[in-house]
C-alpha cells in the first residue's frame, strides 16, 4: 500500500504528463508552420543573394580596364 502522499504526488505526476501531452500535440501545427517559413525565407535569401552576386559580377566584368 502507498503512502498518501506518494499517491497524491503519482496523481499530480500523472496530471501534469497529461497537461504536457496536450500542450505538445496543440503545438505540433504551429512548429511545422515555423519550419516552413523558415525554410521558404532561407530559400528566398539565397536566390536574393544569387540575383544580387550575378549582377556584381556582370557589372564588374563590363569594366573596361584597357
Amino acid at each position: 500500500m502507498l503512502h498518501p502522499h506518494l499517491k497524491a504526488f503519482a496523481a499530480a505526476l500523472r496530471h501534469h504528463a497529461g497537461l504536457v501531452r496536450r500542450h505538445a500535440r496543440r503545438d505540433a501545427g504551429y512548429t511545422t508552420e515555423t519550419i516552413i517559413v523558415t525554410a521558404l525565407l532561407a530559400i528566398l535569401t539565397i536566390t536574393v543573394i544569387g540575383i544580387i552576386t550575378a549582377k556584381v559580377l556582370a557589372k564588374a566584368n563590363s569594366i573596361d580596364l584597357g
